[in-house]
């Protein structure tokens, strides 16, 4: 008597749950929090869908918001009041991520996890330390070195203001050595990175860079950020990061990145993110909105797909209603 195999007989109501390899909980998720100084209200972000710049102000019930949901952490995002040729405003004392910081430290239980970049503080929108000329060169756009010991000054301002981690997110060689050693030099030295350890230059940022007015000015990012055609050499810019003694290892963007996620995953025995960025997001409104589908589904479905590629943490602009579904 041939045998006949039956997977279904595990698919039925009560039992499928029990064998269900994944799992997705609202402790998985960061949601992203745009905190802007020049604004008096808040602010619809038009091309991100239920998101808002926030002032300064309204920080700590933006936050709460988020709380209320299930959701424990928040990554805040930066618009300062003025800028300047070296972003001088992203390591101020009174910084709008600094000033936003310290009220929801003092006032939340929130997991406060700060971007660590120049792009939103420069005037030309650029990640540091501008080349001369770069504006008609622009493949030579970025100083490294002399960008790092900035981005040490904005994390050891950010860790005074009390953020409970830093994510920088430059793609600068050595960035990981250079914010450990200022942060331990200043006494942070329990202030976990959670590095961007392979970002790419990717096209699906548009949103974001409406949200945070961090386009360039000329240019584009390619020369430091990754190329979407390589995916051995993520494995070695995360290797560099991990030697560096990055805490957290971020693949940026994450559903056109699965397959590094997933090298990431066997590789390395560190946490790892993903971030769910402005344009994935942005597409499935974009095709709810047109009842092409339904928007919870493929959301769920997304952030599901992220999990088990084998990210433990994932920074999401659906991390609100997907915690309220959960």
């Amino acid at each position: 008597m041939s045998l006949t195999r039956r997977p279904r007989r595990l698919r039925r109501d009560g039992i499928r749950e029990l064998v269900a390899e994944t799992d997705l909980s609202a402790s998985d998720l960061i949601a992203p929090v745009f905190v802007d100084a020049t604004a008096q209200e808040r602010v619809p972000i038009e091309s991100m869908p239920g998101h808002e710049r926030v002032p300064v102000g309204e920080a700590v019930a933006r936050v709460e918001e988020v709380l209320e949901t299930g959701v424990e952490a928040v990554l805040l995002f930066g618009v300062p009041a003025s800028k300047d040729p070296h972003g001088s405003r992203a390591w101020a004392e009174d910084g709008v991520i600094q000033r936003a910081t310290r009220a929801i430290a003092a006032e939340t239980d929130a997991t406060v996890i700060t971007d660590l970049c120049l792009c939103e503080y420069t005037d030309h929108g650029h990640c540091g330390v501008l080349e001369e000329g770069a504006a008609e060169e622009p493949a030579l756009t970025v100083r490294n070195d002399e960008t790092l010991e900035l981005y040490g000054r904005v994390a050891r301002s950010q860790a005074a203001a009390g953020a409970d981690a830093v994510a920088p997110s430059g793609m600068m060689d050595g960035q990981v050595g250079a914010i450990r050693g200022a942060l331990d030099g200043a006494g942070f030295s329990a202030t976990p990175i959670v590095a961007y350890a392979a970002k790419y230059r990717s096209a699906f940022y548009g949103p974001f860079r409406d949200a945070a007015d961090g386009a360039p000015a000329f240019g584009d990012r390619r020369h430091y950020q990754m190329d979407p055609a390589n995916a051995r050499e993520a494995v070695r810019e995360v290797a560099l990061d991990v030697e560096q003694d990055a805490d957290v290892l971020m693949v940026k963007p994450a559903l056109p990145y699965l397959d590094v996620v997933s090298a990431v995953r066997r590789t390395f025995d560190r946490p790892v993110a993903a971030y769910n960025v402005s344009g994935e997001y942005a597409m499935l409104h974009a095709a709810a909105e047109r009842d092409w589908l339904d928007l919870d589904a493929v959301a769920r479905e997304s952030l599901l797909s992220i999990k088990r590629a084998g990210a433990d943490l994932i920074v999401t602009y659906f991390a609100e209603e997907i915690a309220r579904a959960l």
